[in-house]
């Protein structure tokens, strides 16, 4: 599994159907949306296996240092435990504008990166 997103004030864990669920993080400030992380995750030979992540934090310079309010909302894409490529969905966005978006890009695209990700690692679908 890549880097695990660091630890938020509120997080929550959406099961979904068959292998997968939806890992969703935030932090806020004064009612505002700081950071946060949607993910989605592939039970793969026994543990959690990133698919896509959809992340900001304009606050520092680590992997998940894309702030979307200056660089648009984005999806990270994860082959074999590592990134393997960044598709740009927006322009820049207000943080909690963005996350809501990219909860909404991910529902609306989740049988694609599925998809992908089990003709990427020898899966035959359900």
């Amino acid at each position: 599994m890549a880097d695990v997103p660091r630890e938020y004030g509120r997080e929550y864990i959406r099961p979904l159907p068959g292998p997968l669920r939806e890992r969703i993080g935030f932090d806020t400030l004064r009612g505002e949306v700081t950071r946060f992380t949607v993910q989605l995750e592939y039970r793969l030979e026994g543990e959690w296996t990133e698919v896509v992540r959809y992340d900001h934090d304009g606050t520092d310079d680590s992997e998940f240092g894309h702030d979307v309010a200056e660089e648009g909302l984005h999806v990270d894409i994860y082959r074999d435990g590592e990134k393997h490529a960044t598709e740009f969905i927006t322009g820049p966005l207000p943080a909690g504008v963005a996350l809501d978006h990219a909860e909404d890009h991910l529902a609306k695209n989740l049988q694609r990166y599925v998809k992908r990700f089990e003709e990427w690692h020898g899966i035959r679908s359900q």
